[in-house]
């Protein structure tokens, strides 16, 4: 759908605005000198609303580039670098076209989508309120028509049910009436209109048939139909929100304030959004840091997760890069500002992130372009089989009678549960193996691909560090380490007290910021720490030799020395997963940001001959941009913040529920416990479901084949119509029920 099917108007034939409003606090301009701004836009029911308002925005003039989040709602507007930016005139005539937008503020976002949410559910429970009622008078009706009910009591029944049909319609079917209506004002069709149009000429030839006495009305189809269609719009829209929420959960990793140090020398806290590039600040233990910069002084020990996705800490120094979000473990740093408030790192993660999502989203939009073949079509049959008919010399009556059976029985229930319905089966099958779905096409994404791209940390390893050789270290060196760990703040201090359970914790234990900590024990000296601070350089260089890929703690006590290996345990039955997936014709690969040794001594530990390290964000979206440019489905697995952006660019994604919360949003599965046979099963059900799928629609092809000629050529009437179109549903759905047996099955075991 272009713009001229949107009628977005150009600017010069656009009235001035009533009231000038300052949007300069939305506007951002990039290097380039282009204007940016985000808006957030009401009444997007359907994925076609998607090429509507972009296409429709992108022929403004001065506009370069708009872009939609089906998932957010937030639409992107890019002026020209020549331009002068006109947001007064975007929203305008996003007005015209049915369209209400407003400056992107997440908190206003918040609220109309609660609402928004409430009023679906009210729609829902008067919609089942009402087909539940209306089911029991539909009951008695039919039983009675082939008993002895008279004729008053079946107009009595029927006159009952229209008085809950009409208003409960009305009500619950206004999401439908109201995207139908934008449509058509679009000059455009989706889903919702024959839906809408279906509905009404059914609930329309009820009354009619009520007024006239006769045996059958088809108020509980009406009723019913909308009762399930808002089950699964109020579902899919659960769905976005829990999305957004759980990807709003980036703005915690985001300093509110720093300690800026002044020129005279003097700590200032400041709002973060103060800082300026080559500002000084401070940063000490637990605090995150607000902006990327330079050490110029200081060591500490970091949690860089958020940039490499390496969970164990890296110990820096002057002359090391800093990004925003790293948080400090132990130690003070200062820093000389690079980057501060949009421009930083995390930022960019941010916009990739969204850039991503939006470009995935777009896969939605298959549905609705089938719709636009599939509802004029049925109009057009309809419209034949009435005007055919009142040719042929029928009444008005039965002509209309045709019309409306012709509507009810190509009605797309079928071929809306064709899909759907396998994915509920399917669904459940995996929740119950430990797998949660976030997507509903997830299924057939999963079978398109041929590539498997693995982070690494916390992916292929598990998310916690672990003791390598606790084995072959002397007990009583062991021992102290986890006495004196369990008083320690550092992160792979968890590690080293939970090689021995039993230790007890020790009094007056100090410790060394960046160093370690020190106590006594019997009288006799005790220290954990780096290799340095505790004498130990050259037992840590012969083992940094032998096991580069190793986090080196090292522990004294009194003359005796050892150097315990920290590192991150492959997952139990990874071996296994890489082995059967190269089996079963996939390509492996490995995209880390750890150092290359760590992830050379996994990938040769896989035999995995494909990897890369030290990777960024947007490194891993290159490569996985470089795969799907050379026809390749990517599957992308990984858990790390810095994974977001690439498991919402990939074609498909999982993350184990250890994850991150920004990244388990961004995954269109996540699965439980600390295996990975949950990925081999989920290829397994996806291809299966795909050919369940394809079944279905087969099916609901057929059923239309065969009944619409019938319809047209009247040996149909509503009421059979309406049985049929049930009929064509409980079928598909039966065939979906299949998904329970054969690989599904198997698959569940291998999982458990």
């Amino acid at each position: 759908m272009g713009a001229q099917a949107l009628s977005l108007p150009a600017t010069a034939s656009l009235p001035a605005t009533p009231a000038a409003q300052d949007y300069s606090l939305f506007l951002r301009r990039d290097p380039a000198g282009q204007a940016e701004m985000a808006f957030a836009v009401e009444g997007i029911d359907c994925a076609a609303c998607i090429d509507e308002i972009e296409d429709g925005c992108e022929a403004l003039p001065g506009i370069a580039r708009a872009r939609l989040n089906y998932t957010t709602h937030r639409l992107t507007i890019g002026w020209e670098a020549k331009a002068e930016p006109a947001p007064a005139r975007v929203l305008e005539a996003l007005a015209k076209a049915g369209y209400r937008a407003y400056p992107f503020e997440a908190d206003r976002l918040e609220e109309i989508d609660n609402a928004t949410s409430r009023h679906l559910l009210r729609c829902l429970g008067v919609a089942g309120f009402a087909a539940m009622n209306i089911m029991l008078l539909s009951v008695s009706v039919w039983s009675g028509n082939v008993t002895d009910i008279t004729p008053e009591t079946r107009d009595f029944f029927h006159w009952l049910s229209a008085l809950i049909a009409l208003p409960a319609a009305a009500y619950a079917g206004q999401p439908f009436f109201q995207s139908a209506l934008r449509a058509l004002r679009a000059r455009s069709l989706n889903m919702d209109v024959p839906i809408t149009l279906g509905v009404l000429l059914a609930l329309s030839v009820s009354v009619f048939e009520t007024l006239h006495h006769a045996e059958h009305a088809y108020f509980d189809s009406a009723v019913m139909l909308l009762f399930f269609l808002l089950a699964g719009r109020y579902l899919d829209h659960a769905m976005r929100r829990r999305t957004r929420a759980e990807a709003g959960n980036l703005a915690a990793l985001k300093a509110v304030s720093a300690n800026r140090i002044e020129p005279d020398g003097r700590l200032v806290t400041v709002p973060a959004a103060a800082v300026k590039p080559g500002d000084e600040v401070m940063l000490r233990a637990g605090e995150r840091a607000p902006v990327d910069g330079i050490v110029l002084s200081g060591t500490a020990a970091v949690d860089e997760s958020l940039v490499t996705g390496e969970t164990l800490p890296r110990s820096l120094s002057v002359g090391a890069t800093v990004h925003a979000g790293s948080l400090i473990h132990d130690g003070v740093l200062r820093l000389k500002t690079v980057a501060a408030g949009e421009d930083t790192f995390l930022d960019e993660i941010e916009r990739l992130l969204d850039k991503a999502s939006t470009a995935r989203g777009r896969y939605i939009r298959l549905a609705d372009r089938a719709a636009r073949l599939y509802a004029p079509m049925v109009h057009t049959t309809a419209l034949l089989a009435l005007v055919g008919w009142l040719i042929a010399g029928a009444s008005l009556h039965q002509a209309v009678l045709i019309a409306v059976a012709v509507l009810i029985i190509t009605c797309p229930c079928a071929l809306a549960l064709a899909v759907p319905a396998v994915q509920v089966v399917a669904a459940g099958t995996l929740m119950r193996a430990g797998v949660l779905l976030h997507s509903g096409d997830t299924f057939e994404r999963l079978a398109e691909i041929d590539t498997v791209a693995f982070d690494k940390t916390g992916t292929l390893t598990l998310p916690e560090p672990s003791l390598a050789d606790a084995g072959d270290v002397p007990a009583p060196l062991l021992a102290a380490a986890a006495r004196l760990a369990l008083a320690s703040t550092h992160p792979l201090a968890r590690a080293i007290a939970a090689a021995h359970p039993d230790a007890r914790p020790l009094d007056n234990v100090r410790e060394v910021p960046g160093a370690g900590v020190e106590a006594e024990i019997d009288g006799v000296p005790a220290r954990l720490g780096s290799p340095a601070f505790c004498g130990c350089e050259k037992l840590a260089a012969e083992r940094a030799a032998l096991a580069p890929e190793a986090s080196l703690v090292a522990v004294r006590l009194g003359e005796a020395c050892a150097v315990l290996d920290i590192r991150q345990a492959l997952r139990r039955d990874a071996r296994a997963v890489i082995d059967e997936l190269r089996a079963a014709g996939l390509k492996v690969v490995l995209l880390s940001g750890d150092r290359r040794a760590a992830v050379a001594a996994v990938a040769g530990e896989l035999g995995v001959t494909d990897w890369w390290a030290q990777m960024r964000p947007g490194d891993k979206i290159a490569v996985l941009e470089s795969l799907d440019a050379k026809g390749h489905g990517v599957l992308m697995v990984g858990d790390g913040i810095n994974d977001a952006p690439s498991l919402a660019s990939a074609h498909v994604s999982l993350s184990p529920i250890s994850a991150a919360d920004v990244t388990r949003a961004q995954a269109d599965a996540v699965f439980l416990g600390d295996r990975l046979a949950p990925v081999v099963l989920a290829l397994k059900v996806a291809r299966r479901a795909r050919h369940l799928m394809r079944q279905n629609l087969m099916i609901a092809v057929i059923y239309n084949l065969i009944a619409v000629p019938l319809a047209v050529a009247g040996y149909v009437t509503p009421l059979v119509a309406a049985l049929a179109m049930s009929g064509s549903s409980v079928i598909v759905t039966l065939n979906a029920l299949r998904a329970r047996q054969g690989g599904f099955a198997a698959g569940e075991k291998e999982a458990a």
